[in-house]
């Protein structure tokens, strides 16, 4: 893929819908960084909208279903997909419980404890992830560390204060 395609295959902004309250620092710096993770390096493209990024991306949950709004640069809707949350509800919910296992161990436990948690959390997080580029196929083209991002986003969303 060359400079210009890449470019224009990728997201430039990403809005959680405004209806997400603030939560605990952990979580808001989990936000944060996804966030400006996902901006700086991202390989996204909607389904036969070849080349006309790049895009910005608001993320929502609406009536228990997870939102994909996507527009151009100067706001111009280009889809909107709507994905139920059904198959992420045991990967997020076990996700949610390793998390608060992983922030316990680091103010408490031993640096190899610490770092087994942490192999758990990020299969979970890997799992989360390859789900969520299943769901996408065939309306948005994500590559893995996008959707890794993107999935950390989707558990802020199910995360309200």
């Amino acid at each position: 893929m060359d400079d210009v395609t890449r470019q224009r295959s990728k997201l430039i902004d990403v809005e959680l819908d405004e209806s997400i309250g603030r939560s605990t620092p952990d979580i808001e710096h989990e936000r944060a960084v996804a966030i400006f993770d996902l901006i700086e390096e991202n390989s996204f493209q909607p389904v036969n909208d070849d080349g006309n990024g790049p895009y910005k991306l608001k993320l929502s949950l609406v009536d228990s279903r997870l939102v994909f709004a996507v527009s151009r640069e100067d706001g111009t809707e280009v889809v909107t997909h709507i994905l139920s949350l059904t198959p992420f509800r045991r990967i997020v919910k076990d996700y949610f419980m390793i998390c608060e296992s992983y922030y316990e161990a680091i103010r408490t436990s031993s640096p190899s404890q610490i770092e087994a948690i942490d192999m758990g959390r990020r299969g979970l997080h890997n799992e989360g992830s390859q789900t969520l580029m299943d769901r996408l196929a065939g309306k948005l083209d994500v590559d893995f560390d996008t959707a890794r991002r993107i999935f950390t986003l989707v558990c802020v969303l199910h995360w309200r204060g």
